[in-house]
């Protein structure tokens, strides 16, 4: 079998090393697999890059990853890389709310109140008594999807959306409440909603299903996420620099032409962002290329910065989300050397800034300096940092963060059903924008093409 994989991210590596080595349930290796990964950068690992920063090994991309999910942990090990996964020190975040920073209140479902006790002294009397009231009212089912906003503002009302909700969510998605889906998003939260009545009571019940889980929440890897995609690449006939221009009908098979001449394929798997996915199918999956065109992205701006230590006598905890009702230009930072205890040598405190919305574009188009300025200003004004760094970089995601918007599923539903036999699709935008899930989708797709040769 020859398969072409087009992307050279951690989706796109993880079919190529699967088809040669195998799922974890029939780890059976096969040679007889020709695989060639095409990445039309410089570089493999798409949005999990590791860089150098005032000489550690330091993470512009993906930091961590869901551990509660198996597949990262277990693809990891696989790799012989199991004696470095680590979990975060738990240090717990924080929320700036009305200028200050205070603790992410606990006994809360992805910000959701279970508890009104718990919000007391983050939330307005008015918005205290909504929450306090949620579970004495009676609600209809939820019938078909939402947004997030229009599933938790009538129950919860827009401040527990705005201040508590938001911010989680735009930590992971760069969204909008108002159109991401809450049944790609939080299906916990669709999952309560889909049963008559309150939410609080069933929310209670899964957080109490997630207390009794002995099981850190993510994981990272010691020296960078950057080690996972440079194992799975070693071995893989992997072309960096080589972009496909075009996929055509070939026989049985296909002709993928690249900017380096082109490659005969019996499958092709697309791991690459929605618009040049439907770029390469628009020839031959109509409908395919319509559901692509379809979904929005975000930009993020990552600004890492390492400062000597005494410069950085930061709040407590490991980080700080901030919501787009505070008005500032960060969205979120992470202080490192608190969250994984590799990184803190008490000589150099690394902080991470998050920057950039699909909404908000403030500081997407200023140059690098100028935007790192303004986040080294807000940096200093809300976690007391002084000075100038000892390093910085700045990494930009251009388009790098696909909307889960209303209807999601239905769009997933539409690529996959309208495409033509022998391309498959992986990635970022099919079954959860984080490193897990989609390792998840890379794995079924190499399981499923390594089925067909049998």
């Amino acid at each position: 079998m020859r398969v072409v994989v087009v992307g050279g991210g951690v989706a796109g590596l993880t079919v190529a090393w699967t088809l040669r080595n195998g799922p974890h349930d029939d780890p059976t290796p096969r040679r007889d697999v020709e695989v060639t990964v095409l990445e039309a950068t410089d570089r493999v690992g798409g949005k999990l890059h590791t860089v150098e920063l005032a000489g550690r090994a330091y993470d512009v991309g993906a930091e961590a990853w869901l551990a509660r999910r198996p597949e990262a942990d277990r693809l990891a090990r696989r790799l012989g890389l199991g004696d470095d996964v680590v979990a975060p020190q738990a240090l717990g975040a924080r929320l700036l709310l009305g200028g200050r920073l205070v603790p992410i209140p606990p006994r809360t479902v992805f910000g959701v109140p279970t508890d009104a006790a718990s919000v007391a002294d983050v939330l307005s009397p008015q918005a205290l008594a909504r929450v306090m009231e949620e579970p004495l009212r009676e609600r209809d089912p939820l019938l078909q999807d939402a947004s997030v906003a229009e599933v938790l503002e009538p129950r919860f009302g827009r401040e527990v959306v705005e201040s508590l909700v938001e911010p989680l969510l735009g930590g992971v998605y760069a969204g909008s409440v108002d159109r991401l889906g809450v049944r790609a998003t939080t299906p916990m939260i669709a999952d309560a909603a889909a049963r008559p009545g309150p939410l609080t009571p069933h929310l209670r019940a899964h957080q109490r299903r997630s207390a009794a889980l002995d099981t850190p929440v993510f994981s990272t890897l010691v020296g960078g996420t950057g080690r996972l995609v440079t194992a799975l690449a070693d071995g893989i006939d992997v072309r960096t620099e080589v972009a496909a221009v075009a996929v055509e009908p070939a026989g049985d098979g296909w002709l993928v032409r690249t900017t380096d001449g082109s490659l005969e394929a019996d499958h092709v798997v697309l791991a690459t962002a929605a618009q040049p996915t439907a770029q390469l199918l628009a020839p031959h999956a109509p409908v395919a290329t319509r559901a692509l065109r379809s979904v929005p992205y975000a930009t993020a701006v990552v600004v890492a910065t390492a400062w000597p230590a005494e410069h950085a006598r930061l709040p407590a905890g490991s980080g700080m989300l901030v919501p787009r009702s505070e008005g500032r230009l960060v969205k979120a930072a992470t202080w490192s050397s608190g969250k994984w205890a590799h990184l803190d040598d008490g000589e150099v405190v690394f902080v991470r800034f998050s920057v950039g919305r699909v909404d908000d574009r403030r500081g997407l188009d200023l140059d690098d300096r100028l935007l790192a300025e303004l986040v080294l200003a807000e940096g200093r004004e809300l976690l007391g940092l002084v000075g100038e760094p000892a390093d910085l970089l700045v990494r930009r995601w251009v388009d790098g963060l696909p909307q889960y918007e209303v209807g999601h599923a239905e769009r997933v539903a539409a690529v996959r059903q309208g495409l033509p036999p022998g391309v498959h699709v992986a990635g970022a935008l099919y079954d959860g924008v984080g490193v897990a899930p989609t390792i998840a989708g890379a794995e079924q797709v190499a399981t499923r093409l390594r089925a067909l040769d049998r």
